[in-house]
């Protein structure tokens, strides 16, 4: 199958481009600043993903079986206050560049994959399934970035193609992969228990994202959306002191929630206090897929100890 990814450097596309290619499939590989070609099997090619034109002709040239949009923009480190700031550039990947990625793909006769979220669920108890609704009112910082997950979404199911929702990504290159801001705000106490810390964090490994990806590929009659998150759920107040243990920090500062909303604004105190986990297993099913982390712990362990350390660890 020749399969195009579309964002082939961002955190993901780095690990989904080698999985597609060691199982047998062409890959051609879209992102602005391609790096020198190689791996077999993957043809680098250059394009600006806000130019919707040359985007198009990149994907038609190409005659692919499947295009993957795993585009996104996001900074290294977010401000919540400006999230409409700093997630501008990612909105319109998730909009005008997903329109064309599934037009292109549609002419072609190419499946077509989105990466979506699986933590833009509606506040409620216990983890959501694929058809739990969106965030209904979400504070303003947020209300765009929810919408072009929305449009994003609705693109995509008019494509008849499948959005995998990733939840919160560590590992390489990620906020939450070694050097990551988030890490390094963990550090430094910087990133506290808000509340009670009852706000549910999904996570996903990178390399989890991508092997979602491939079983995608081999399953063509799944549409819709679907989960790709790993099977715990967990605590803010759970999961910040066990990383900070883990990285040898001093335990999280706890904090109001008041206080919070003054220094990180409405979203940053509702995305430590209000978050909801994620539901794998329809993905399992429909996939045949399983994070290969299935926890956080075991994630995080083997990310920053290694695999061997944390073999012995376990």
């Amino acid at each position: 199958m020749r399969v195009v990814v579309a964002g082939a450097t961002g955190v993901v596309g780095r690990q989904v481009v080698p999985l597609l290619t060691a199982a047998g499939h062409e890959v051609v590989a879209l992102s602005r600043r391609p790096g020198p070609q190689r791996a077999a099997g993957v043809r680098a090619v250059g394009v600006d993903a806000l130019d919707q034109a040359a985007l198009a002709a990149s994907v038609r040239d190409a005659q692919p079986d499947a295009v993957v949009h795993l585009l996104t923009a996001i900074p290294a480190r977010i401000d919540p206050r400006r999230m409409e700031r700093d997630f501008a550039l990612t909105n319109r990947l998730r909009t005008e560049s997903a329109r064309t990625l599934a037009s292109a793909a549609g002419d072609a006769g190419a499946r077509f994959l989105a990466q979506g979220l699986a933590y833009a669920y509606d506040p409620a108890p216990g983890a959501a399934d694929e058809d739990a609704p969106f965030w209904n009112r979400p504070p303003k910082q947020w209300a765009t970035t929810l919408e072009a997950l929305r449009t994003l979404e609705r693109i995509t199911a008019e494509a008849g193609g499948l959005v995998l929702r990733f939840g919160h990504l560590y590992g390489p290159g990620t906020a939450f992969g070694r050097g990551g801001s988030g890490l390094a705000q963990i550090s430094a106490r910087k990133m506290p228990v808000v509340g009670d810390g009852s706000g549910t964090f999904s996570f996903t490994h990178t390399r989890d994202a991508a092997s979602a990806v491939v079983a995608a590929l081999d399953h063509p009659q799944v549409t819709g959306a679907l989960n790709i998150v790993d099977d715990e759920p967990a605590l803010l107040r759970d999961w910040l002191p066990g990383v900070a243990a883990l990285l040898g920090a001093p335990a999280p500062q706890k904090v109001p929630t008041a206080m919070a909303r003054l220094a990180a604004g409405a979203w940053g105190a509702a995305f430590m206090t209000r978050l909801r986990g994620a539901d794998n297993s329809r993905a399992r099913q429909a996939l045949e897929w399983a994070p290969r982390y299935p926890t956080w712990r075991e994630g995080f362990t083997a990310e920053h100890l290694g695999s061997e350390q944390a073999a012995r660890k376990a």
